[in-house]
């Protein structure tokens, strides 16, 4: 089955032309379209037609998927896929995860095995707004300056979930309060602060924004000083795709070598998007 890659930023991020993801791909299309995607570090596939069954189907090649801790943003019957949406139901409470990712994160790095990619596939998109950032982490720490690299070699930093909802809870914005239940299934972990892909054997800083919050054996001021800096380093213009949604794209990203920020859009618009997430293995 013959595909294009185009390439749609300057370092990172391509488009794959001329697969249909609504039916079975042969094990040696899966196996290119496998490398294409961990080589760009984000893909688009456009003009989709996806059923939550086949968008599943397509995710769990890739390896087990994860059930998001927010239980209430499920999609029913799919439980795989959490809804990032500002519907609500009948009732006016929120039918997704409405304010979903609007900082810079690597989705579930706060896990001991955080995950390995994720699909976000367009259902509704405002005609305007919510565009999603990427950040390459891999040329980050290429570029890292020497003396931070020396700083951070060998360090490992934690990663929380619940700080950052915590500060973000309000059921007006979509971020209610966690559960006892759903609470007791987070606990704050420990990863070293740059990883080997596994598929391309390449190394990419692992820090993020929305979940790092200090640095293992750290004093804590020096430990806010490097994170803040290399947070800094990592969003740098020269670092960046935007990809500008349209309604059908399936766009998939590697949570080990980019991070990635939503951008804010008009609320009286509807963005209603379903999201499979691949769990990966523990970095190293």
């Amino acid at each position: 089955m013959p595909f294009e890659v185009n390439p749609l930023g300057d370092r990172f991020a391509a488009e794959i032309v001329g697969i249909d993801l609504a039916r079975e791909l042969p094990d040696d299309a899966f196996a290119a379209v496998r490398a294409a995607w961990f080589d760009a570090g984000v893909v688009v596939f456009r003009d989709q037609r996806l059923p939550p069954g086949r968008q599943v189907a397509f995710s769990r090649r890739f390896g087990d998927l994860i059930v998001h801790v927010m239980q209430q943003f499920l999609l029913p019957g799919h439980p795989e896929i959490l809804l990032i949406s500002n519907r609500k139901h009948p009732d006016g409470t929120p039918m997704g995860f409405e304010d979903a990712g609007r900082y810079w994160h690597s989705d579930i790095s706060y896990d001991e095995r955080p995950a390995l990619g994720s699909h976000l596939y367009a259902v509704e998109i405002p005609p305007e707004g919510g565009d999603t950032l990427f950040a390459d982490m891999r040329h980050a720490l290429k570029t890292l300056p020497d003396d931070l690299r020396r700083r951070i070699e060998g360090r490992r930093a934690r990663h929380s979930y619940t700080r950052n909802h915590r500060r973000n809870e309000t059921v007006a914005g979509g971020r209610p309060a966690f559960s006892a239940e759903q609470r007791d299934r987070l606990n704050d972990v420990s990863h070293p602060m740059t990883r080997r892909l596994e598929d391309t054997g390449e190394e990419a800083l692992f820090v993020n924004p929305g979940f790092t919050f200090a640095i293992d054996d750290m004093d804590e001021a020096e430990s806010d000083d490097l994170l803040a800096a290399l947070f800094e380093h990592s969003t740098r213009e020269a670092f960046l795709y935007t990809h500008e949604w349209r309604r059908g794209d399936l766009l998939c990203w590697d949570n080990r070598s980019v991070m990635h920020r939503a951008i804010l859009y008009d609320p009286a618009e509807t963005r209603h998007m379903h999201r499979t997430t691949i769990a990966g293995l523990r970095p190293v």
